[in-house]
């Protein structure tokens, strides 16, 4: 199917949703970053089908609208989405690693503002990040200067929280004068967090360990184009790595700049992360 953002009266609004959609499991979703709202789609599919799982990525070799191209059959397109709905059978499993470890301890959200966090444990969210970097070591310290991120609990009912209970986010800024961050997201007060450091250690740990036990006749894979070579010093780590857990398979995928995967049920665009379709055998 073919799915497009069109204006309305009320907004933006995702079209294009097939009548098999209704039926389907899984969705395997391809995205024109420029053209099309994957938060929006994804927001929509969660009301249309609220059990639906979606994996993909957006496409990453454009620079600007209109130089990505999609296929859809015999049509080759340059804006918009094409996905592809798949029902019946057994299901396919969803693996997303997000490939960081926390630092510290978990705070509650005690003031937000938007995509604004403002104070984490009754202190400002500033405070509590240079609190955590004072406690760190110098190689994390170091991680901590590549780039900052916050884990933010998804499923609060567990009593602890561990792999898979965070949907990282990049923190993208601050505010010395509030001491607040932003991380492009709403979180919301009360919310459980903690600051969280990616390296290529923990990435490579972190896919191993999420793909334990499993089975698949074949995997797609949705990667971040930034999991290449000068973040793990050489290349293919990611699909190597599926190799060993899962192999030997069919194994195919894109570089991405931005993948689609559910983290505990829910689906969520991500940044970073190595995202995977598996099919059963």
């Amino acid at each position: 199917m073919r799915l497009d953002a069109v204006e309305t009266l009320d907004g933006l609004e995702v079209t294009g949703w097939s009548d098999e959609t209704d039926d389907a499991h899984t969705l395997l979703l391809l995205a024109d970053p420029f053209t099309f709202p994957v938060d929006l789609a994804l927001r929509s599919a969660e009301a249309r089908y609220p059990a639906l799982l979606i994996a993909g990525g957006n496409a990453s070799s454009g620079s600007r609208p209109g130089s990505n191209r999609l296929v859809l059959n015999n049509d080759i397109l340059s804006s918009g989405a094409v996905a592809i709905a798949v029902s019946g059978g057994e299901r396919i499993r969803t693996v997303v690693s997000q490939g960081c470890r926390p630092l510290g301890v978990p705070f509650t959200v005690t003031a937000s503002n938007g995509q604004f966090v403002e104070s984490l444990g009754g202190k400002t969210a500033l405070e509590r990040l240079r609190g955590v970097a004072a406690e760190a070591d110098e190689s994390d310290r170091e991680l901590l200067r590549d780039g900052v991120h916050l884990g933010v609990a998804i499923e609060e009912s567990n009593d602890v929280l561990g792999r898979g209970d965070f949907l990282i986010r990049t923190v993208i800024g601050g505010d010395r004068a509030s001491g607040a961050i932003a991380i492009g997201a709403h979180v919301e007060v009360g919310t459980t967090a903690q600051f969280q450091v990616r390296d290529a250690a923990s990435a490579l740990e972190d896919l191993g360990v999420l793909l334990e036990g499993e089975e698949a006749g074949g995997v797609l894979m949705f990667t971040c184009n930034g999991r290449g070579s000068r973040f793990f010093s050489k290349p293919n780590q990611d699909a190597e790595a599926v190799q060993t857990a899962l192999g030997p398979l069919a194994l195919a995928g894109m570089a991405c700049a931005g993948e689609i995967g559910p983290i505990a049920g829910q689906n969520h665009l991500h940044g970073f992360t190595a995202s995977l379709a598996l099919f059963p055998r």
